[in-house]
């Protein structure tokens, strides 16, 4: 059986300055407020609502576990919650830029997410039920997302 991977958009997240909660004993807690942005891929676009969130933390082992929660809305008015989880880690000099907000090459660092949708639109309604993989690049002001369905 052939695994492909379909495009289903690329989100450009707009986001605030990070919120430093601290050392909470398993790692440095981080919220990222998520502000706004855009999306588009081939049968989906839109924008991406504020007042989302990004809920990372920084392992001592150097790994940043993120966990965003967010509203999409379609272009057609559609409102779409995602929940999109994964891992960032990478060299410490370019792990401690990226802390810093500062801009480091694209590929220099691994950002992977899984996010899942929920809709209660028809029209949508496949985002329910499919698998996506997500490939991050985070920039100073803005999170790049490519998502893909498996």
């Amino acid at each position: 059986m052939a695994n492909q991977l379909n495009q289903v958009f690329t989100a450009k997240i707009e986001v605030d300055k990070p919120i430093e909660i601290g050392n909470v004993g398993s790692g440095i807690r981080r919220v990222i407020p998520i502000t706004g942005g855009t999306f588009e891929g081939p049968d989906l676009k839109g924008i991406i609502l504020p007042g989302g969130a990004d809920y990372q933390l920084i392992r001592h082992d150097g790994v940043t576990e993120v966990v965003a929660h967010y509203t999409i809305q379609t272009d057609d008015g559609i409102p779409i919650y995602v929940v999109n989880k994964g891992y960032r880690h990478g060299p410490k000099a370019i792990i401690d830029k990226l802390i810093r907000g500062e801009e480091v090459p694209d590929g220099s660092y691994y950002f992977k997410t899984s996010p899942v949708f929920e809709t209660g639109s028809e029209k949508y309604d496949y985002l329910n039920k499919m698998i996506f993989i997500g490939e991050g690049i985070r920039k100073p002001s803005y999170v790049e997302i490519e998502v893909f369905q498996l």
